[in-house]
């Protein structure tokens, strides 16, 4: 993270990447919990969501073979893919502020590159197969 606590530095590699949107997840969590019942709430679930993509993607690095890579990548998506839905249910409630536009920007892309990889490693398969 760099000098604004939500603008991102954006590394390579991906495993740190998702490490420094875990850690901008928990402070937005931390901002919408003080925010009362309705944010708290979704405060923990975007913190669960948020946080389990970077630890799914861990498991996916060490899958036991090409599918089950792709099936831990592919949670890895689903879960990015719900963090992103919730900032944005967020946003639009008027829970968070432009100043949290960055890290829903990061979801984005994050999304973005993780559905990259699943077809990539989608089509591997597909010509490894035939």
């Amino acid at each position: 993270m760099g000098e604004n606590r939500w603008t991102f530095r954006k590394p390579y590699d991906l495993r740190e990447r998702l490490l420094e949107f875990g850690a901008a997840i928990v402070r937005v969590s931390q901002f919408l919990h003080a925010q009362g019942g309705i944010a708290a709430e979704l405060s923990g679930q975007v913190v669960r969501s948020g946080t389990s993509a970077g630890a799914n993607y861990e498991e996916a690095d060490d899958g036991s073979s090409n599918r089950d890579t792709l099936a831990k990548l592919k949670i890895v998506l689903r879960e990015l893919k719900e963090t992103r839905f919730r900032l944005r249910v967020a946003r639009a409630g008027g829970l968070l502020t432009c100043e949290h536009d960055p890290v829903i920007a990061e979801s984005d892309e994050l999304v973005r590159i993780v559905a990259v990889l699943i077809r990539r490693r989608s089509n591997k398969s597909r010509t490894i197969e035939s």
